[in-house]
């Protein structure tokens, strides 16, 4: 999962400190005795298999653009070739090519000065502050007058403008994360995103941006973990020209400072980073210009690469149908080699193997494949299956493919994706994110009675998981989509899911331990892939393609062309 997806739900999970964990020393109760597990079954062994090759430390990691990520690739591509899908990707092949920008920060040269009264305040690189990777240019230089914007939200509908009374123009504009609390979870989410943020800057004329993390933001994301892993590279797509897409070079420089650093950007100003603190929780923040300038300066290493997605297809059998598509994804990237984390052992670990984080999603996705392929007669309409790269580095394979897709655009009905799901103690149930939003609500339903599972509400609801991984780029594009994740009702009634996966995002979530040893459930795992096995069939088969709901917010946002 994107790393800005997970980070928020584990400060919500952080917070929830009326549901203790069991205690399991010092006061007088005992965690309960382990459970042995029973042999797995040979579907469940096809699945274990499959997590505990990608997950292997031979493949570093999987990040996106390296050997690791193109050995998973290849692995994909066989694992479809075995099952009996037909290639679907480019020139006959299994592969999709996705076009690229690798960047990367410098040390040498980074540099943020608050120059105010008189003063002139350095923060300090790494410590205080990391300039924001730029695609546009390999040196920045950048000294001008800042402005405080609130949250950098323009949402009319909401009567809501961080920049009324406020002129941007030649600035660089200062900002908190998030959208405002009474905002509805969806278009809180969509206001949220950095991509709407920049973009609102940059068509009001605003020539750099200083993001200034809050308390709440470095709850699940602490500063010293971003700092310690500073040269990590970002990615971005790559047009046929050469240069990044959906880029903003009017805005000439960024950075991100701490929270720890905020009252030096705001020393002198009207409000004390404090006071602006409980205003953005309030919902009472206001804009002002900060007086003085700001200088950025800062290094990055751009090159050019490329990664693959792997595309497979399952031709439907309806000589009409046939021609639409349901896609199904599961991103096999994950991040690669970082900063060295202690094991239980106390042996340094600097693979971050992404078991769960996505081998599992795509070892799912391989046996709900497998269970469709084995089907006396295919779904009418065809079905895709796309193991997905570069989904750490912000959703862009899925985002190439939904616009640049092998088969013609008009074609893709609905998607069904695939994501870390934290499968760590038995449930009864499966959380679908996203069913209200659609047709596919229905479809849901039908598909959960006829595999004998229970679909369970988000429980975490503010959070908008539906934004936060692959099937967003989908959206974006006008498609319904449904993401499935574990449930949340113990099957046992002694290990509890939301414990589990409360354990998982404070101990193993981009982490090191994020490996095949975690105790995966694996018949959730094979019932997972048995109910997108049945999403599937019902959506392959129905009369009419899936439709979003009237008035919904991400249907109206991104309506596609009438048909």
């Amino acid at each position: 999962m994107a790393r800005f997806a997970a980070l928020m739900l584990f400060a919500t999970l952080a917070a929830c400190q009326n549901e203790a964990e069991p205690a399991t020393s010092g006061l007088g109760v005992s965690a309960p005795p382990p459970i042995a597990s029973a042999p797995l079954t040979a579907d469940e062994k096809r699945i274990a298999d499959d997590v505990n090759y990608l997950a292997d430390d031979t493949l570093e990691g999987r990040e996106t653009g390296t050997r690791g990520y193109d050995l998973a690739a290849e692995y994909a591509a066989k694992r479809f070739r075995d099952i009996g899908l037909q290639p679907a990707g480019d020139d006959g092949s299994y592969f999709q090519t996705v076009p690229l920008l690798k960047a990367t920060r410098e040390a040498d040269g980074a540099a943020l000065t608050v120059k105010r009264n008189g003063r002139e305040i350095a923060l300090r690189f790494r410590d205080q502050f990391l300039p924001t990777l730029n695609f546009d240019a390999a040196e920045h230089a950048l000294e001008a007058p800042a402005i405080f914007v609130g949250q950098g939200v323009h949402a009319p509908a909401l009567q809501h403008d961080d920049f009324a009374g406020l002129d941007v123009r030649g600035k660089i504009a200062v900002l908190f994360s998030g959208a405002p609390a009474r905002f509805d979870n969806d278009r809180r989410a969509y206001y949220s995103a950095s991509r709407e943020k920049l973009r609102t800057l940059a068509e009001r004329g605003a020539v750099g941006v200083v993001f200034v993390n809050t308390v709440e933001d470095e709850v699940g994301s602490p500063w010293a973990r971003s700092a310690e892993n500073w040269q990590r590279s970002g990615m971005r797509l790559r047009g046929a020209d050469g240069k990044p897409l959906q880029t903003h070079p009017q805005l000439r420089a960024a950075a991100t400072v701490s929270a720890a650093a905020a009252d030096l950007i705001f020393a002198d100003a009207p409000q004390t980073a404090a006071a602006l603190f409980k205003a953005a929780q309030d919902g009472q923040l206001k804009g002002f210009d900060l007086p003085g300038t700001l200088s950025l300066t800062a290094r990055t290493r751009i090159e050019p690469l490329e990664s693959r997605n792997v595309v497979a297809s399952l031709p439907g059998s309806d000589a009409a149908l046939a021609a639409e598509h349901i896609v199904y994804t599961a991103h096999l990237d994950h991040i690669g080699i970082g900063a060295p984390v202690k094991d239980v052992n106390g042996v340094d670990d600097n693979i971050y193997n992404g078991a769960l984080d996505n081998a599992l999603g795509v070892a799912i996705m391989f046996e709900a494949a497998r269970i469709l392929q084995a089907e006396n007669v295919a779904p009418k309409r065809s079905l895709l299956f796309i193991a997905l790269t570069a989904e750490e580095k912000g959703l862009l394979g899925a985002e190439w493919f939904a616009t640049h897709p092998t088969v013609p655009v008009e074609s893709l009905v609905a998607n069904i994706n695939m994501d870390m799901p934290v499968l760590l103690a038995p449930s009864t149930d499966v959380v679908p994110i996203g069913i209200e939003h659609s047709s596919l609500k229905s479809t849901l339903d039908t598909a959960a009675k006829s595999v004998g599972v229970a679909l369970s509400p988000d429980p975490f609801p503010e959070e908008v998981v539906f934004v936060r991984s692959d099937q967003y780029a989908f959206i974006r594009a006008g498609i319904p989509a449904v993401y499935l994740n574990g449930g949340t009702i113990s099957a046992d009634g002694v290990r509890e899911p939301k414990l589990a996966l409360r354990k998982f995002m404070r101990e193993h979530y981009h982490q090191p331990s994020d490996e095949a040893t975690l105790p995966i459930a694996w018949g959730d795992a094979l019932r997972l892939a048995k109910l997108n096995a049945r999403i599937g069939q019902l959506i392959g088969d129905a009369a009419e393609r899936p439709t979003w709901n009237a008035g919904n917010f991400f249907g109206d946002t991104f309506a596609r062309p009438k048909r």
